[in-house]
């Protein structure tokens, strides 16, 4: 986790980034605390997990617990805990500059195998604190060597990251007479 950690104050964002890097040190030893022997995985994406987060950025949160509640209500509520104790940090993150807040998706380990997290890039640029059993890092693994085989990757346009999916425009498959 600690090198996690350091991937956030490399340095070249100021206090805000020493700001986020502490708290989510302390959102990892809540949910430590809250879910016990049941937090599976915990990973953070966006900006955050990209290490490129801005001072008014969301802490955007994968959180993996088996036995969680049923209905998102209750899951929300369970999670609320962890806010509970993130509280006094957000504050402190506050008085530095930091306005952000968390936006967790909770996911039973049944649920990432079957459905997947809902996004690509949240999965590939995730930022793991916690990962008991490696469930996450075995499921990047895979989604990584998939997206590898289809011939999928990731472009920047205007400014903004996407996916292309089958073999690069303009050649390189069969029939086409470059192979």
């Amino acid at each position: 986790m600690w090198e996690a950690m350091s991937r956030m104050d490399n340095g070249t964002g100021g206090s805000y980034r020493r700001a986020f890097a502490d708290l989510l040190t302390e959102l990892t030893r809540a949910c430590e605390e809250v879910y016990g022997s049941r937090l599976v995985s915990l990973a953070v994406f966006g900006s955050v997990g990209r290490n490129r987060p801005r001072p008014d950025s969301d802490i955007d949160i994968l959180l993996v617990a088996r036995d969680l509640p049923r209905g998102r209500i209750s899951r929300v509520e369970e999670f609320s805990a962890v806010e509970a104790r993130l509280e006094p940090y957000l504050e402190q993150a506050g008085e530095k500059g930091v306005s952000t807040r968390l936006s967790p998706i909770l996911l039973s380990p049944e649920e990432v195998l079957t459905k997947g997290p809902p996004f690509v890039d949240m999965a590939l640029n995730a930022l793991i604190l916690h990962d008991q059993g490696g469930l996450f890092a075995d499921y990047v693994k895979r989604l990584r060597r998939h997206l590898d085989e289809s011939g999928a990757r990731q472009v920047e346009s205007g400014g903004t990251a996407h996916w292309r999916f089958g073999p690069p425009s303009g050649g390189g498959g069969a029939g086409d007479g470059t192979s």
